[in-house]
């Protein structure tokens, strides 16, 4: 059973032409290791798709 993810929350409000536009944006608050976990499985897809299009063009 994993445990409840807690969100820090940003929103953001611009005004385009006559109409107001509201974004907001969660970002899961995690532990140093969850977070290094995250960002290295993030990396290595990155990695896959870029060798996977490299000399391409």
């Amino acid at each position: 059973m994993q445990a409840q993810v807690k969100y820090e929350s940003e929103v953001k409000t611009a005004v385009l032409g006559d109409r107001t536009i509201t974004v907001k944006n969660l970002t899961p608050v995690l532990s140093p290791q969850e977070q290094d976990k995250r960002n290295r499985e993030i990396e290595q897809r990155l990695f896959d798709v870029f060798r996977k299009y490299a000399g391409r063009g």
